[in-house]
């Protein structure tokens, strides 16, 4: 019964974990960081941490059974994977972000020199 609940989890964090990427593209492709939510993207981070934070609570608990005995490593792998992705998105909104304000600088450039 413990596995199923630990495929379960794995296969919600899967599914959550299926829109990162596609999200990373986006932003990657789409050079701005309009539209996007950094408070959106820390929430979500801070809730993969507290949940890796909780299988470390979880191994700690239970030692000394091995980790691998006490939390599934197929679930951690995947909470750890989509942090990572998630910090990714991040990154990029702070390059978005920047690329933000070069285009404006660029575009008030431009403007004086219309003057």
């Amino acid at each position: 019964m413990e596995t199923i609940a630990s495929i379960m989890e794995m296969l919600m964090v899967v599914c959550f974990g299926m829109s990162w990427p596609l999200n990373i593209t986006k932003a990657w492709k789409a050079k701005t960081a309009k539209g996007t939510s950094l408070l959106f993207y820390l929430f979500i981070w801070i809730g993969y941490i507290f949940a890796i934070v909780g299988k470390c609570i979880l191994i700690a608990y239970h030692a000394p059974q091995p980790w691998y005995v006490t939390v599934k490593w197929y679930v951690l792998f995947f909470y750890v994977l989509n942090t990572l992705m998630v910090t990714a998105g991040i990154l990029i909104y702070f390059r978005n972000r920047t690329l933000d304000k070069w285009a404006e600088r660029k575009a008030e450039k431009a403007e004086k020199a219309k003057k």
